[in-house]
C-alpha cells in the first residue's frame, strides 16, 4: 500500500475507533449502573418476626480501643472473625448517635436510646462483671420489656489524608450491627460493612459510591454513613441485597 493510501486510511480509521471506544465505555457504564452493584456484606439469619415493636438501641462500641494493636478479634455475638484496628470511644460514640438518627427516619420501631440502655448495661455489669456480651445485651433489652436489642461493633475506621478531590490516603471504615432477640438471645438479622474508597478509574463496579460522593473523595464519616444507611434501609427487611 503507498504511502498516500495509508494517510488516508489513518485518517478515515482514526476518528471511528476513538468514537468506538467512548460509545463502548458509556455503555459499559449504563450496563454497571443497571446492576446497581454494591460491596456489601449481608447477612440474614431471619426476617422479623411480625411482634417485634420496640428495641434498645445500645449502639457501636471499638472491637479493639485505642490502646490496643491492629489485630484480629472474634465478635462474641456472631462467633465471625474480623482484623481489627484500634478505634477511639469518640467515633463509636458520634456512629452511634448516627444510628439513632437514621433509625428515627424509619419510622417503625419504638426506641430505647443508648443513653437509657447504658445505664442498664451498667446496673447489670455491677451485679456480675464476669457476664458475656451476649447475655447482657439480652438483660438489657428485657430490662426494658423490649423485643430486640441493636448493637455493632467498629472494626476500622482510617481517616482520609488529603482533600475531596486530591488525596493521598482513601478514607477506609469496617462495622457490623447485629440484632438479638431479648426473648432467647438469638440473632434475628445481622449485616457488616467494610469499604476502601477507591477512585471510579480504579474500579468501574463502584459507580454506586461514586455516584453518592459526587466523584469526590469522602471522609471516613461520609463513607461509614453510606453503609449505615443502607444498613439501616434493609433492617428487618426479608429481601436480600
Amino acid at each position: 500500500m503507498s504511502h498516500p493510501q495509508k494517510a488516508f486510511y489513518s485518517e478515515f480509521f482514526s476518528p471511528l475507533k476513538k468514537l468506538l471506544k467512548i460509545a463502548f465505555l458509556f455503555l459499559s457504564l449504563i450496563f454497571i449502573f443497571s446492576c446497581h452493584i454494591y460491596k456489601y456484606t449481608y447477612e440474614q439469619k431471619s426476617s422479623f418476626p411480625l411482634k417485634i415493636k420496640k428495641i434498645v438501641v445500645v449502639g457501636f462500641r471499638p472491637a479493639l480501643s485505642d490502646k490496643d494493636t491492629p489485630g484480629l478479634f472474634r465478635c462474641p455475638i456472631c462467633g465471625a472473625t474480623f482484623m481489627a484496628e484500634p478505634v477511639s470511644d469518640d467515633v463509636a460514640e458520634k456512629m452511634t448517635i448516627d444510628l439513632v438518627n437514621y433509625l428515627k427516619r424509619k419510622e417503625k420501631y419504638s426506641l430505647i436510646p443508648p443513653g437509657q440502655a447504658k445505664g442498664a448495661y451498667s446496673t447489670i455489669l455491677s451485679q456480675n462483671i464476669t457476664i458475656g456480651i451476649r447475655d447482657m445485651l439480652q438483660k438489657t433489652g428485657k430490662s426494658f420489656s423490649s423485643d430486640a436489642v441493636l448493637f455493632g461493633y467498629i472494626y476500622r475506621w482510617r481517616e482520609r489524608v488529603g482533600t475531596e478531590y486530591g488525596i493521598e490516603t482513601p478514607a477506609s471504615v469496617a462495622f457490623d450491627l447485629h440484632l438479638l432477640s431479648t426473648d432467647n438471645g438469638s440473632i434475628l438479622w445481622k449485616d457488616s460493612f467494610r469499604k476502601t474508597q477507591v477512585s471510579l478509574s480504579e474500579n468501574l463496579l463502584d459507580l454506586s459510591t461514586f455516584i453518592k460522593s459526587r466523584g469526590r473523595w469522602l471522609t471516613a464519616k461520609e463513607l461509614a454513613q453510606i453503609g449505615l444507611e443502607s444498613m439501616i434501609k434493609y433492617l428487618g427487611n426479608s429481601t436480600t441485597r
